[in-house]
């Protein structure tokens, strides 16, 4: 598979899972902690699924804006999603990771709406890194 890469960013962690992240740019920067339930502190924080869940949204959102502009669909300016990431350890051994992805597209018909998400999860890199590898479930709400 060849990209023809339009644009890089960097980002370095240190600490791991309780450490800091930021951006090469300087303009963005996080706090990280480990959850209670994956054996952390569980203090103020965010951490690694939380990052993906959030990225993962607004990535789907643009992959929807970009479809829809080739389908000549409006995606609603209150489009939202929200991407709940599981993880946990799996029963081939390590640990993987689940998404599922609630999607609100207000005023768009079912029918409408499902093809757009359908199409989205074609196009979106968080879909294409992701298939195959992370049981991602789409739910138009």
């Amino acid at each position: 598979m060849s990209v023809n890469v339009l644009y890089r960013t960097k980002a370095t962690a240190t600490g791991g899972r309780d450490g800091k992240a930021s951006t090469a740019d300087g303009t963005f920067a996080v706090t990280l902690a480990t959850p209670k339930e994956l054996g952390g502190a569980g203090g103020p924080g965010n951490n690694p699924e939380q990052l993906f869940a959030a990225g993962y949204s607004a990535c789907f959102i643009g992959a929807m804006k970009f479809v829809g502009g080739q389908e000549k669909i409006k995606v609603p300016a209150d489009a939202s999603i929200t991407a709940e990431v599981g993880i946990g350890p799996r029963s081939e051994g390590g640990f993987g990771l689940t998404v599922s992805l609630d999607i609100s597209l207000p005023g768009l018909d079912k029918a409408t709406a499902l093809a757009l998400v359908e199409k989205a999860h074609q196009v979106c890199p968080y879909s294409n890194a992701t298939r195959g590898n992370i049981d991602v479930k789409l739910n138009v709400i």
